[in-house]
């Protein structure tokens, strides 16, 4: 397979898309980013690369982040860990109060916000270092050692997420969080301000698309049971409420990002991330769905 060849076709027919949708302007910070950046990776697992256009830059992966926590937690909770958060798609917005209300303080999936509200919590409840400890992780997944926090959005996250704040509270009054409101606050956002690029992320993913073997990275291992249920989660819950319609284009786990950011795998093939920060109304890149689509319709691979 041409994959090569493939990503640079598949940019060029995406070019129609281009101005479609708008970069997440509720964070002040993102509202600022060149929403016309275009780049795409995959990584196969015999360990070559393909990229075009701006693969390297990196960028705010925000929920993408969630996938690399709940990986962390799995490992350290084992099956205890859906005793606070489901595995169901939601069915309603990422940040859907009403949904959390109605479910006694239970996040639906741990890709939504208040569930990964409830990994930070747990993260804090189980490491001495939690940031330190998660940047760790992730630069182990992707073998960079230069990813880092951009503190800069976290802050700006942390001034404008009122609604996260009230999720925060919420869960905290139903007993889901045992950690002070305020710290779970500020290592979610910190967690979400992680920035990578394309080819960092395509890496990242890497292990997740070898389901046949577990893993163990910077001291947090995952059997081959346990990442096999990891991908069943990101195909079912990974695009918020547009979860379905990911699954009937695409046919691919993986997880999208307010960034414009998605990373995906094709289970014993490969692993890809695409990002652009124009953004439809569910919160999921425009062209980086549309570039997945083609995608798996030019391969003929997908999981169905």
């Amino acid at each position: 397979m041409d994959y090569g060849k493939i990503l640079e076709e598949i940019f060029l027919k995406i070019q129609p898309y281009s101005k479609e949708g708008r970069q997440a302007t509720y964070i002040p910070a993102l509202a600022n980013v060149n929403p016309d950046r275009f780049g795409m990776c995959l990584c196969t697992i015999d360990g070559e690369d393909y990229c075009v256009e701006s693969a390297d830059v990196r960028f705010s992966v925000q929920s993408i982040s969630k996938v690399f926590a709940l990986a962390m937690c799995l490992s350290l909770r084992g099956e205890s860990l859906w005793e606070r958060v489901g595995k169901e798609p939601s069915g309603t917005a990422f940040n859907s109060l009403v949904q959390l209300e109605v479910e006694k303080g239970i996040p639906r999936n741990p890709f939504m916000n208040a569930g990964a509200m409830v990994l930070a919590d747990i993260l804090l409840s189980s490491l001495d270092n939690p940031e330190e400890e998660f940047l760790s992780f992730v630069r182990a997944l992707c073998g960079s050692d230069s990813i880092c926090y951009n503190r800069e959005v976290a802050m700006s996250e942390r001034e404008t997420g009122f609604l996260n704040a009230a999720i925060a509270n919420l869960l905290k009054y139903h007993a889901t969080v045992e950690n002070d409101v305020e710290r779970v606050l500020d290592f979610y956002f910190t967690m979400c301000s992680l920035e990578m690029s394309c080819r960092e992320l395509a890496k990242a993913f890497l292990p997740f698309a070898n389901h046949r073997d577990g893993f163990a990275y910077s001291g947090f291992m995952l059997t081959s049971s346990q990442v096999k249920r990891m991908n069943a989660v990101m195909q079912t819950c990974g695009f918020y409420d547009e979860a379905g319609e990911f699954s009937y284009l695409v046919g691919l786990p993986g997880k999208s990002g307010v960034g414009g950011g998605i990373a995906a795998i094709y289970p014993l093939r490969y692993s890809v991330a695409v990002w652009s920060p124009r953004l439809n109304g569910k919160g999921n890149s425009v062209m980086g769905m549309k570039a997945l689509e083609l995608l798996t319709t030019e391969t003929k691979e997908s999981i169905f």
